[in-house]
């Protein structure tokens, strides 16, 4: 099987960059052929409002490059994970005229919302989807805090559907989690088109006799992923919480944290892993729903119990290794208080916790058993057959 991979990268690297880098190299791993067309967003420099519009709704650099890869490559399937907005719905109209069957993954929500997170004001907000066209995000400026840019990026999903992606331009639409895959069938994806696997991912177990202390949080220090209530919520909590990562936020939260809080900055992976292997629970406070938080999944990997905010995909992730104990409520400063204080004192749980979850992980998440989902889901969309969500 020969698969080609289509992604425009992002201006500043996330995980949908490190899922295309993984799932590249694991299906190269067991044998089957890839390639991969890649774009860049940060082209996008300076474009403004109009350049973003006219990039999204059609592009004929998308187009053209994907009719030439396909030609070199010969793929039996295209793989798409991210379009938006230099190589847009074209990439569907390119392979689709070339007779070559096509995979989307939803990495994120932006057929949807135009700000691709489903959160408005610090709190989700489903007032788009199932709308063609996108007028509460419009009104609201939900996109950069523009109207003018919010109505190019919402021209998105309308492209999508006007060169007819949504009826004939996607073999299979790949969600992540089926909480996820919900909200698209809600949203006008046809819900038999939809299947759910895991990405592919490779985190090596790590941890075993080493001590483990403390909290650790690891992610982009934005608005979005829940601090302001997580370090309310710390001023209670009488153990040490390290924060990896970076963001616009970094500044102002160093402001407000308490003592017993210490901010690390942005790590390379080794030492994430390595804070991963001496961590006693990792907590994850995201205000949205995310879609497959990857940072929950590399903390089962680890062995490293969970604390995650209720009611988004990270229950789908953690799916039998979760408990009403691993969940608290969005945003609710004592209810994280009272829960993470809880978790921190009982070793024994703590442990038994992240056992469960390292047993999950190998199950469900581990290479070999989602490269098995990745391989079903590649020959129902050649066959065009009936699918089967596995996650």
């Amino acid at each position: 099987m020969r698969v080609l991979i289509v992604h425009e990268r992002y201006r500043h690297r996330g995980g949908e960059d490190v899922v295309v880098e993984s799932e590249a190299a694991l299906l190269a791993r067991h044998g089957v052929g890839t390639d991969l067309l890649l774009a860049d967003n940060a082209d996008i420099e300076g474009g403004g409002s109009l350049g973003l519009a006219l990039a999204a709704l059609w592009s004929r650099r998308g187009y053209d490059s994907t009719r030439a890869a396909i030609a070199r490559f010969r793929p039996d399937i295209v793989h798409v994970h991210n379009s938006f907005p230099l190589l847009s719905a074209a990439v569907f109209d390119a392979a689709r005229s070339m007779a070559v069957p096509v995979v989307q993954t939803l990495h994120n929500y932006r057929l949807l919302c135009p700000n691709a997170l489903l959160l408005r004001d610090g709190a989700p907000c489903e007032a788009c989807v199932g709308q063609t066209f996108k007028w509460p995000g419009v009104r609201h400026g939900c996109y950069r805090g523009s109207r003018a840019a919010t109505a190019a990026v919402a021209g998105y999903a309308v492209s999508q559907r006007l060169v007819g992606v949504h009826r004939h331009g996607v073999a299979v639409y790949h969600a992540l989690t089926p909480f996820a895959a919900g909200l698209f069938a809600r949203g006008g994806i046809p819900a038999g088109r939809i299947a759910v696997r895991p990405p592919l991912l490779d985190y090596p177990a790590h941890g075993g006799g080493v001590p483990r202390a403390g909290a650790l949080f690891v992610g982009r220090l934005s608005p979005e992923k829940g601090l302001d209530p997580l370090l309310s919520a710390w001023r209670g909590v009488e153990v040490q919480l390290d924060i990896i990562g970076d963001g616009p936020d970094m500044d102002r939260l160093r402001g407000v944290a308490p003592p017993q809080v210490r901010f690390l900055g942005q790590q390379p992976a080794i030492v994430v892993a390595q804070a991963m292997a001496r961590a006693a629970l990792l907590v994850f406070p995201s205000l949205c729903y995310e879609n497959f938080p990857l940072v929950v999944a590399e903390a089962m990997a680890a062995g490293v119990p969970v604390l995650c905010a209720d009611g988004g995909a990270a229950a789908d992730v953690l799916a039998d290794a979760g408990d009403p104990r691993l969940f608290a409520r969005p945003g609710d400063v004592e209810d994280w208080r009272r829960k993470a204080s809880a978790l921190l004192s009982d070793p024994g749980a703590l442990a038994a916790f992240g056992a469960r979850g390292r047993e999950s992980w190998e199950r469900r998440l581990a290479p070999d058993a989602a490269f098995a989902a990745a391989l079903a889901l590649y020959r129902r969309a050649l066959a065009g057959g009936p699918l089967r969500s596995v996650l």
